[in-house]
């Protein structure tokens, strides 16, 4: 049995939309910050006394379209891997399910790492990503720590995550505002696909999107926090603009959301280098300098409480527990 840890990360230019939904694939290029706070741990062994493949996250059986997801990666280690035994997975989400903090990018980082050395595989962190993908796409940047990449690629093994830089020695984190961390009505999935398919401001989602890639990595390079956090203002309230044009429409925002919102563009009025970033779901990341921490945080402890918020600092990639 191999474990393995994987942690969240949280997308500054946005993934929305599958071009090739089979393989995930994207239509644009996202770039994302691994976090140190959220993450998996997922333990895998290939049985040979098992008749089927045995999956519990938090100790509970697994259901749903999840078991699918979960079996898309397994059968595609069992593929590499010449192996034929069905599997044990015991994950452990130590990050709130299905609420948008991007539970699944951890664990199914977290499984690809776990399930390939559980079956004899050595791979690349390149390889991981890409099989990581097959269970959820944002799960290929979180095989990385730091700043990661997500090409977008057309095909299977041209759409890969890679690092701009995994050891960030600049002052950057995030605060979490931890809305509601119920299940979303609105699965990222279902959410994005009827984006895709319905909602008229979605071409124009995707030209921004591509465009802001270069733009934003030379801003981590040059550790540029205020160009860095207003281009991942605007990937955000773009993208939650498509899901306003959608037929239905829907949007993931609560009023605490807007009122989180409307707080950071006022603090920033009053000099305060803070931006919020939001993906699908109602939960605000507030990306600043730590050495503004505890300003931001009393003015947003007008809005909600202090057990409400979460400092996360840049993280790790996978490792092996």
């Amino acid at each position: 049995m191999i474990t393995a840890r994987a942690h969240t990360n949280i997308a500054f230019l946005k993934y929305w939309g599958k071009k090739n939904v089979k393989l995930i694939l994207p239509y644009n290029d996202s770039i994302s910050l691994t976090l140190d706070r959220f993450y998996t741990d997922t333990s895998v062994d290939f049985d040979q006394s098992l008749d089927h493949d045995e999956i519990f996250v938090d100790e509970k059986p697994l259901t749903g379209s999840g078991v699918k997801r979960v079996k898309n990666v397994l059968d595609l280690v069992r593929h590499l891997s010449g192996i034929s035994n069905f599997a044990k997975v015991q994950s452990t989400n130590h990050v709130p399910s299905t609420a948008g903090l991007a539970s699944s990018a951890s664990a199914f980082a977290a499984l690809a790492a776990a399930s390939t050395k559980a079956a004899g595989l050595n791979l690349s962190n390149r390889q991981l990503s890409i099989i990581a993908r097959h269970g959820s796409g944002s799960a290929s940047r979180s095989i990385f720590g730091g700043f990661v990449q997500w090409h977008a690629g057309h095909d299977d093994q041209s759409s890969y995550a890679e690092p701009i830089q995994e050891n960030v020695d600049w002052d950057i984190n995030l605060i979490t505002v931890l809305i509601n961390t119920a299940q979303k009505k609105v699965s990222s999935t279902n959410g994005m696909q009827s984006v895709v398919e319905t909602s008229p401001f979605y071409p124009a989602w995707v030209k921004n999107a591509q465009a802001d890639v270069k733009p934003m990595k030379t801003a981590i390079l040059n550790q540029n926090l205020a160009t860095l956090g207003e281009l991942a203002e605007q990937s955000a309230m773009r993208m939650h603009a498509t899901t306003f044009g959608a037929v239905p429409s829907f949007t993931y925002f609560q009023p605490q959301t807007l009122a989180i919102l409307s707080a950071v563009r006022n603090m920033r009025k009053q000099g305060v280098e803070c931006y919020s970033t939001v993906d699908a779901g109602p939960n605000v990341k507030i990306i600043c300098a730590s050495s503004d921490n505890e300003f931001i945080m009393h003015e947003l402890n007008q809005i909600v409480s202090a057990k409400q918020l979460v400092v996360c600092k840049p993280g790790p990639g996978i490792t092996y527990l």
